[in-house]
């Protein structure tokens, strides 16, 4: 998991305590570090560090999940909720290759993770010994750093050097390897925390002069639309988007994991773009004659055909990575660095500004898009609920909830219609797209805050995928409240089979076991609604509810997601049905 509330308060250590185990020397570093909590599973080649870990359970909570990869995701949960490092610790061999895909989520969503993998002595590495496995090989592209030690004193150094990696910059996954015969090594204790690689450079010096470039081309534009990223939460720039945008009058619109960076209700955001976006900025992109794109790297889900994207445009991005500039997407000026130092110094160069009239084109086309796709997503007519309806119902009563979804429809849904507050509060898989990492990143994202309420949206199929974490929640007594959207479908692939594929349903029909069985082994409330006018009463059971919840809605069985940009097409060519 990560930095404890005392992180500005390091824990120091006696300088006359013995020599100490390198086992041991992984517990001190990572509460060093301020870690708290933690998220793994033990076995052979791990099992010194978590000896260690028995004598400082005071100080460093261990979560116990039921799957490694639960425990990657689980760690992204709670860093994308807090803005800290998430934390996770797994054997060798198949523990270490069960976190790759929560790995490679975190890598393509730029979620600061550390991993502690297990590995078996540095004598016998490379003789195929029981569960080795060259797992540095393994994680070389799904990494933004790895290492493996192989003696006890550098310990201290490898992880000090993780945290730092993982989170400055672009965050991304480090893994740290460490050999059995490191961890029952001893040393001289001593923590120093990594503030300086020669060879990583994790910012990149503002250049004024595209800031002034900037501001020319925002001065002039008649019709300019801000593209709100993930890199404005990353960075912590909230504040500084509002008062760019206040300032400059510009809509904003936002991708997937850019949502929440402002307020649903804000008077210029004017919805998120991409496959499952809202009309308004799908169709308005090829009007714009500027774009400016804040931390966000124009992935294929937000931009459709990239060579149509903003076709009649000047556009300017704003990032920090060197290597997203011009990757998909033409950039006329690049303004490198974090945005939460740009931002301000851009801000502090444009002119006061007002676009009332063209963020009223965008009004008009929401208009279109409530009565031709929202009020029927909404409305509770029909014999059937449908998810739009639960969406709504559940944004109604949890005020200011984190919400945290699985992939598909339902995930879909509930970034369209739950409206946010407060930033930090949608956390779901972008990049990859991994089922079943609600679950587990929803038992994350409770751990790290655990005032907030966490509702998970997820579905009948990704719920299968790691619904062993139930008894996680169990174990650890984790209040999340879990809304299961059941359609008897892999919704997703079903929707794309309909519109594409002629019906021919192949293989996406679930057949599930009994969910209420399912919560009642695991000693969690549950409730199963069926009726429109069951519906509130549910949702307020579960918010009411003092602990974790299993709501499971019966939803139409065939419910499209609309509107709809099919892939490879530019969006103006979205389908409101």
């Amino acid at each position: 998991m990560a930095f404890s509330d005392n992180a500005n308060h390091p824990i120091t250590f006696p300088k006359d305590l013995p020599r100490i185990s390198g086992a041991e020397a992984v517990i001190r570093s990572l509460i060093a570090e301020g870690v708290d909590t933690m998220f793994g599973y033990p076995g052979g080649a791990i099992i010194s560090v978590y000896d260690a870990l028995y004598d400082y359970r005071d100080k460093l909570n261990h979560i116990l999940v039921r799957h490694e990869q639960c425990a990657v995701h689980a760690a992204e949960g709670y860093a994308r909720a807090t803005g800290r490092t998430g934390v996770c610790m797994v054997t060798s061999g198949p523990g270490a290759t069960n976190t790759v895909s929560g790995l490679a989520d975190a890598m393509l969503d730029s979620t600061p993770i550390v991993l502690i993998t297990g590995q078996v002595a540095s004598s016998t590495l490379g003789t195929d010994a029981f569960q080795e496995i060259n797992f540095i090989e393994i994680t070389n592209s799904i990494t933004k750093w790895n290492c493996q030690v192989k003696r006890a004193e550098d310990i201290p150094e490898a992880i000090a050097r993780a945290f730092y990696v993982a989170s400055t910059g672009r965050p991304g996954p480090v893994v740290v390897d460490i050999t059995k015969d490191a961890q029952t090594g001893m040393l001289d204790f001593e923590y120093n925390p990594t503030k300086f690689i020669r060879s990583y450079m994790p910012d990149n010096d503002i250049d004024n002069g595209q800031i002034l470039e900037a501001a020319r081309l925002i001065n002039l534009a008649r019709k300019p639309m801000a593209l709100i990223g993930q890199g404005v939460i990353l960075g912590g720039a909230e504040k500084e988007l509002l008062a760019f945008l206040e300032k400059s009058g510009i809509p904003a619109a936002s991708t997937l994991l850019g949502m929440s960076a402002i307020p649903s209700e804000h008077p210029q955001f004017v919805g998120m773009m991409g496959m499952h976006g809202n009309y308004g900025p799908n169709i308005k992109n090829r009007d714009c004659d500027l774009l400016i794109a804040i931390g966000m790297r124009f992935d294929e889900r937000a931009t459709g055909k990239p060579s149509n994207f903003g076709i009649n445009a000047k556009i300017i991005h704003m990032e920090i990575d060197p290597a997203e500039i011009n990757k998909l997407v033409y950039a006329d000026v690049a303004v490198m660095g974090d945005v939460k130092k740009t931002l301000p110094l851009l801000t502090e160069k444009i002119t006061k500004n007002d676009h009332s009239a063209w963020i009223d084109e965008f009004r008009a086309c929401a208009n279109i898009e409530r009565e031709d796709v929202i009020e029927p997503a909404i409305e509770r007519r029909g014999e059937h609920l449908r998810m739009g309806e639960v969406v709504d119902a559940v944004s109604q009563q949890f005020d200011d909830a984190i919400i945290v979804t699985d992939v598909g429809q339902q995930q879909m849904f509930a970034s369209r219609y739950f409206r946010f507050k407060q930033s930090r509060s949608i956390i779901t898989s972008g990049g990859l797209g991994t089922m079943g990492y609600g679950l587990p990143a929803a038992i994350g994202a409770k751990i790290g805050m655990p005032h907030r309420e966490v509702c998970l949206f997820v579905g009948d199929g990704g719920l299968q995928m790691t619904s062993q974490e139930l008894g996680t929640i169990y174990q650890s007594q984790v209040g999340v409240k879990i809304v299961l959207m059941n359609n008897g479908y892999l919704g997703m692939v079903r929707q794309w089979q309909e519109l594409f594929y002629d019906r021919r349903y192949s293989f996406t029909e679930l057949v599930n076991p009994d969910f209420e069985l399912l919560a009642k082994a695991n000693h969690i409330e549950y409730r199963i609604v069926n009726r429109h006018e069951e519906l509130d009463d549910a949702v307020k059971e579960m918010r009411e509810a003092k602990g974790a919840f299993l709501l499971e809605v019966r939803v139409q069985k065939e419910e499209n997601v609309f509107p709809m940009v099919p892939a490879g097409q530019p969006l103006e060519n979205i389908r409101l049905e």
